[in-house]
Parts: structure tokens; C-alpha cells; sequence
């Protein structure tokens, strides 16, 4: 039996520099619907996207918030081109959307459409490189990578196949911190 019954994620949380910024590009560019919205004791504001099955994503706006830190809390922008996509320990790397595989292509040439940059889209598979030219039986995601306006990385990806096959999708054992310091 399970100690908890979790049931996904009600909503991940994130930081926005501007409000009506964030609510503009993910209302009107990425569709979603506004469902919720808070106003803090300290003058900011929390509001809450639907993102499908009863999930959100909600965002703060914090007046007296740090400055980004991008390659250290956020990816750097340049990071998809020169693949260094590292980021602090405890920050959020990217946040990937699940949309229908046969999608994928439409919704990038949707984006970019309207202005915003993407990667090609790639196949995440299980080959040295992590990525391969076609989907083929190695591949587990084929996906594209963006920027929301404050620097988020997002990602739209659609899975090939279920995960979770312990022959081949669970081989490698997890790293510690001790074995960094080995380098």
C-alpha cells in the first residue's frame, strides 16, 4: 500500500516579473485559461492557468522580487543552441507540457508563427547522444523547446511510448554529491 495517494500535480508555482505580461503571452499565445487570481497581503499578485485534467500552473508577482539568474535559477538563453542547459541544484530546469504526438509539428509552426523562437523538434531516445534524426523504436519523446517572456524554458512533448519498462527505460543508477567531487 502506498503511504500517500497522489493524484498528479494540482499546480507548480513560478515567478513572473510581470503580471499582465505573463497573463498575455499565456492566455493569448499559448491559449490557456485564466482561472484564478490572488492578491497578496504584500501588494503582489498569484494567479492560476488551467493546463487540462485539473491542473494548473500558477505564477507569483512578487514588487520586491530578486532579479533572474539565468544559468543559475533558469537556463541561459543560449543554452539550447550551445547545449549547456545546467541550472542550480533546487531551481527549475523547464517545464514540459504533455500535448498529442500527432500535434507536435502544428504546434511549433503555431508558435512560431506568432513570433516566438523554437528549437527543431527532437526525438528523445535511448542512444548515446540522447537524440536521434527520425523516431525510431529507441525514441521515448519527440518534443520542441521555447521561452516564455520571463526566461522560462518550455517545453511541448508528446510521448512515443509508455516509460517505465524496467528493462529499458531504467539503467542507470543515481549519481550523489559525493560522486561529483570525484571529478
Amino acid at each position: 500500500m502506498k503511504d500517500f495517494q497522489l493524484q498528479g500535480i494540482n499546480h507548480i508555482a513560478l515567478v513572473c516579473k510581470d503580471m499582465a505580461r505573463t497573463v498575455d503571452f499565456y492566455t493569448n499565445t499559448l491559449g490557456l485559461k485564466l482561472i484564478k487570481t490572488i492578491a497578496l497581503p504584500d501588494g503582489g499578485q498569484h494567479f492560476f492557468f488551467d493546463i487540462g485534467n485539473g491542473d494548473a500552473l500558477a505564477f507569483f508577482w512578487f514588487p520586491q522580487a530578486p532579479k533572474a539568474s539565468p544559468g543559475i535559477a533558469s537556463v541561459n538563453p543560449d543554452g539550447l543552441n550551445t547545449g549547456n542547459i545546467a541550472t542550480a541544484h533546487g531551481s527549475l530546469n523547464h517545464l514540459a507540457f504533455k500535448v498529442p504526438l500527432e500535434k507536435v509539428t502544428e504546434y511549433r509552426e503555431k508558435l512560431n508563427s506568432k513570433g516566438i523562437q523554437t528549437t527543431p523538434i527532437l526525438h528523445h531516445a535511448d542512444v548515446p547522444s540522447g537524440y536521434v534524426a527520425e523516431p525510431d523504436a529507441s525514441t521515448f519523446i519527440s518534443s520542441f523547446y521555447f521561452f516564455d517572456p520571463d526566461g522560462i524554458l518550455l517545453e511541448f512533448a508528446a510521448n512515443t511510448r509508455k516509460l517505465g519498462n524496467l528493462e529499458t527505460d531504467i539503467q542507470h543508477q543515481p549519481k550523489t554529491f559525493l560522486s561529483n567531487l570525484s571529478n
